[in-house]
C-alpha cells in the first residue's frame, strides 16, 4: 500500500497531469472513454510501483509511457488496428521523455493544444449542455463526480450518469478529436467558455478537500482562456472571461494565510495582490469594450472584479456600481446564485437590511437547499444586524454543508465569535 506521503504525491501528480494525459491519449486512440481507461490504468500502475521505486523525476512522462504500452497491448489483443500499433510503438521507442510540458506544436491544427481539443470534443453539440460541462470538468479538471455534483448543486448519481452517457455518445457517433470548423465554432463557444470558467472556479475555491485553492486548475483555465481569446479575437465574452479570471487570480497570494487558512476579501492585504495579473485583466477588459458590443455575462462579471481591483482599500470599493452591475447580470442570466451575490452587494452599498431582504427571498429556493454560501451570507448579514444567535445558527449550518475543510474551520470560527 502507498505510504501517506507517496499517496499525496500521486494525488498531486494526477491532478496536474491527468488532463494532459487523457488529451494526448485521445489524439492517439480517437476515443475519449478509452483514453480515460488507459490513463486510469497508468494511475493504478503508479499506485503499485511508486511506493517502492519512488516518484519519477518526470511523473507525467512516466504515466504517458505506461498508458501507451497498455494501448499497444490492447490493440494487439484485439488483433486489429495494426497500423495504429505501429505508430504508437514507433512514437514510444523514438521519443525522448519530455522534461517539461509536452510540445504540441507539431500537431496540425489552428490550435496547437490537445487540452483545448479535449474541451471542444467534450462540448460537442451531440451532447446536452449539462453533459458537456460535466464531461469536460471530469476530463480536463480531473474532478471527481462528487466535486462536479457540488459545483452544479446536482445529485452525484445524476452527474455520473451524464458522464457515462456522454462518453458512450461520443464513441458511437465517432466524433473526431479536432477543433470545430469556423461555421460550428460560435454555437460551441458559449459552452466552452462556461466549462473553462467552472474549472477555474474549482481551482479558485475548491468544493472539497483540505486546500482552499488548487492553483493548477486556475493556471490551466487561464491558459485555455488566453488561447480562446486569441482564437476568437472579435468575441468580447472570450476577452471578458480571461479578464475575469486574471483579476480574480491576482488575489491568490492574499486569499490564505501561511498555514492555508482562508482570508475573506475585505480582510486581505491588497499589497499582496498581483499587479501584473490585474493589468493583464484590465487590458483584456479594454479589448472587450473596444469591440463595441453589449456586455455579456463574463464582461459584466469582469467589470465587477475590476471594481475590487481598482480599490486601494476596501472602503474605496464602488459597491453602488457593483450592485448595479449585478442587477444587469441577474436580468441577463437569471440565477439564484447571482441573486445571492446581488444581495451581498446591496448590503455593502446600502446596509445589511437591504441585503437581507434579498437573501431571505432565496431561503426556500430548492437549488440552494444544500448550497453552503446561502446560510454563510445570511449569517454574516444577521451578525451585522446584531442578531447573534440567529447568525451563529446560520454559520453552523453552512459549516455542516461545505466539504472544504478550510472553509468549515472558518465558518465554525465565525459561529463561535
Amino acid at each position: 500500500m502507498p505510504t501517506l506521503e507517496t499517496q499525496r504525491a500521486i494525488d498531486a501528480v494526477w491532478r496536474i497531469e491527468s488532463a494532459r494525459l487523457i488529451a494526448g491519449l485521445t489524439r492517439m486512440v480517437h476515443d475519449v472513454g478509452l483514453a480515460e481507461e488507459l490513463a486510469q490504468d497508468a494511475l493504478v500502475a503508479a499506485l503499485e510501483q511508486w511506493p517502492e521505486s519512488g516518484v519519477p523525476d518526470n511523473p507525467g512522462a512516466w504515466l504517458m509511457a505506461i498508458a501507451k504500452r497498455r494501448a499497444i497491448d490492447m490493440f494487439r489483443r484485439r488483433e486489429t488496428l495494426t497500423r495504429k500499433v505501429t505508430e504508437i510503438g514507433r512514437d514510444l521507442e523514438t521519443a525522448e521523455l519530455p522534461t517539461a510540458e509536452p510540445d504540441f506544436d507539431a500537431i496540425h491544427s489552428n490550435i496547437s493544444d490537445d487540452l483545448l481539443r479535449l474541451v471542444f470534443i467534450s462540448c460537442h453539440p451531440v451532447l446536452s449542455t449539462e453533459a458537456r460541462v460535466a464531461l469536460t470538468l471530469r476530463l480536463l479538471g480531473g474532478l471527481t463526480t462528487d466535486e462536479i455534483a457540488r459545483a452544479f448543486l446536482t445529485p452525484e448519481a445524476t452527474i455520473a450518469q451524464r458522464i457515462v452517457r456522454a462518453k458512450k455518445t461520443l464513441a458511437q457517433k465517432k466524433i473526431p478529436f479536432e477543433v470545430p470548423a469556423a461555421s460550428e465554432l460560435e454555437e460551441r463557444l458559449a459552452s466552452v467558455l462556461e466549462v473553462v470558467y467552472l474549472v477555474f472556479n474549482e481551482g479558485y475555491a475548491a468544493t472539497g478537500g483540505d486546500d482552499w485553492m488548487r492553483p493548477g486548475l486556475c493556471e490551466d483555465a487561464m491558459r485555455l482562456g488566453r488561447i480562446l481569446a486569441e482564437l476568437v479575437p472579435k468575441e468580447p465574452e472570450a476577452h471578458g472571461l480571461i479578464a475575469l479570471m486574471e483579476i480574480q487570480a491576482s488575489r491568490a497570494r492574499a486569499r490564505t494565510t501561511s498555514d492555508g487558512t482562508p482570508v475573506l476579501l475585505n480582510d486581505q492585504d491588497r499589497s499582496r495582490w498581483d499587479q501584473l495579473l490585474i493589468r493583464r485583466g484590465l487590458t483584456a477588459l479594454e479589448r472587450a469594450a473596444e469591440l463595441g458590443q453589449p456586455m455579456g455575462p463574463y464582461v459584466l462579471q469582469a467589470e465587477i472584479a475590476a471594481c475590487h481591483a481598482r480599490a486601494r482599500t476596501p472602503e474605496e470599493t464602488d459597491w453602488v456600481r457593483i450592485a448595479a452591475l449585478y442587477a444587469r447580470l441577474v436580468q441577463l442570466v437569471p440565477s439564484p446564485v447571482v441573486e445571492l451575490n446581488r444581495g451581498v452587494a446591496l448590503s455593502m452599498a446600502f446596509g445589511p437590511e437591504a441585503g437581507l431582504k434579498v437573501v431571505d427571498e432565496l431561503v426556500d429556493e430548492p437549488s440552494l437547499r444544500n448550497y453552503h454560501l446561502l446560510p454563510s451570507v445570511r449569517g454574516d448579514l444577521l451578525a451585522k444586524l446584531g442578531r447573534a444567535e440567529e447568525a451563529r445558527a446560520e454559520f453552523e449550518r453552512a459549516a455542516g454543508l461545505t466539504r472544504n475543510e478550510r472553509e468549515r474551520a472558518l465558518l465554525l470560527k465565525r459561529a463561535a465569535e
